[in-house]
């Protein structure tokens, strides 16, 4: 039987983009579907009814219209704005990354619900959140994702991680032993406190996650080897990177 042409899903608008004169292509993350793009048209005219639903990162129902290439909204309806990130820089800064992070990491309708889950439930923590939502939100994408990172046993030789310092092969994906540290081409020295960090938010929920207080240094020790881990499998830079950054720094037009 062919699956009906209109279909009901709700989402999250990941990127929006200009087409034609006055629709919005729109790539939309869905708890059953995956990763969509259909087009909004008419949505960038004035009088639009379907403006204000389909805004970036804006939680919405949808009314899909199958199409030959692209999928059609007939209906939005915005049921979560996520209003007070909106109202913060910083958060929306990490907004826009956790965004295209997600994008690069997931394929076209793939359904992949606990990871819809888990972006909705980070960007409403996102305000009062901070660093360590984006933390939890990037260890559990690659969770999700099936990119876990081995914080256990050493990649290379598999032996049991010991207390002491170690390091974090992102081409290897995960933990080296000291013995191994010459097996893989892009290693850093990873703490016993950085590893610790790691396995919480590997393991644990939000709630632990969000108790953990932590030291400047050991938050961007954490950072720091996430970042390159992500910049590995992507095979390239996050653009929302720069502007995230700029942003926490204070540095003036981040536009």
């Amino acid at each position: 039987m062919a699956a009906p042409r209109l279909y009901k899903t709700e989402g999250i608008v990941l990127r929006r983009s200009d087409m034609g004169e006055a629709d919005l292509l729109l790539t939309l993350y869905t708890p059953f579907y995956g990763k969509l793009r259909a087009v909004a048209r008419g949505a960038r005219r004035p009088n639009s009814k379907m403006a204000g639903h389909v805004d970036f990162l804006a939680r919405s129902l949808f009314l899909l219209a199958r199409g030959q290439n692209l999928d059609t909204v007939s209906q939005a309806e915005c049921v979560e704005p996520f209003a007070a990130l909106r109202d913060d820089l910083e958060a929306v800064g990490r907004a826009l990354y956790m965004a295209e992070i997600l994008d690069r990491f997931t394929p076209d309708g793939a359904e992949n619900r606990p990871l819809y889950e888990l972006l909705v439930e980070t960007l409403r923590r996102l305000p009062a959140g901070g660093d360590m939502a984006v933390r939890f939100f990037e260890v559990q994408t690659l969770v999700f994702s099936g990119f876990r990172p081995d914080l256990h046993t050493c990649v290379e030789c598999s032996d049991a991680v010991a207390p002491g310092h170690h390091l974090f092969s992102a081409s290897g994906g995960g933990v080296l032993c000291p013995r191994c540290k010459d097996q893989e081409p892009v290693v850093r020295p990873l703490s016993l406190n950085a590893l610790k960090v790691l396995r919480l938010l590997d393991r644990g929920g939000y709630a632990e996650a969000s108790r953990l207080r932590v030291s400047a240094d050991l938050a961007g020790e954490v950072e720091q080897a996430l970042r390159q881990y992500i910049w590995y499998l992507l095979e390239r830079e996050v653009k929302a990177i720069s502007f995230m950054d700029r942003v926490r720094r204070g540095e003036p037009d981040p536009a």
